[in-house]
């Protein structure tokens, strides 16, 4: 498990992002987005199996205000078995993360939480306690989606309240590929 940190101190926002990858390709490509948006990030590539073993020492360390637990996923059997989460490779990984981070934080208002990947249960991984998930759709979403989305939370007024809907035109795959509520802003 490899580290890339980057903690700048002329962020325009405060908000403190942690971001698990299970591909190192794409926790690189993380590091370059929200580097080039001078937000403040811990990335992490850790393997989707073993975030939910790993999150809640990672969350002690670093004190986030948003967690983006991303990788890869899939239906095994495409077009059936939605709601059996067996059928995924990866999401039931994804939601025991959200169940542990939870435990280290329940107020969806302070501490907002991003998970999933291509074709992730959704609603499982929404049951658990996460703020937004993908993939509603069952689709294959760009890398960036759950990035912008942890972007707008870290730049939303404290005050106010960010909802899906204020997100889905920004979003590179659409309405189907991040769905959830709405959580408070960061900034």
């Amino acid at each position: 498990m490899k580290t890339r940190s980057l903690i700048k101190n002329n962020s325009k926002s405060r908000a403190i992002i942690l971001h698990l990858d299970g591909d190192p390709k794409y926790a690189r490509k993380a590091y370059s987005y929200y580097n080039n948006l001078n937000l403040k990030a811990i990335i992490e590539s850790v393997p989707e199996s073993k975030q939910c073993i790993v999150i809640r020492n990672l969350l002690k360390k670093y004190n986030p205000d948003i967690l983006v637990a991303t990788g890869h996923d899939l239906m095994i059997k495409k077009g059936q078995g939605y709601f059996d989460i067996n059928n995924y490779k990866n999401s039931k990984y994804f939601a025991k993360t959200v169940k542990e981070a939870r435990k280290w934080n329940s107020d969806e208002n302070k501490f907002t939480i991003i998970a999933g990947a291509c074709e992730s249960f959704f609603e499982a991984i929404i049951s658990e306690g996460a703020n937004f998930a993908s993939s509603p759709g069952r689709i294959l979403i760009d890398y960036k989606d759950p990035l912008i989305v942890a972007n707008k939370v870290a730049n939303t007024d404290r005050n106010s309240f960010i909802s899906i809907n204020e997100i889905i035109p920004e979003l590179k795959s659409g309405y189907k590929s991040i769905g959830g509520t709405k959580a408070r802003g960061c900034f």
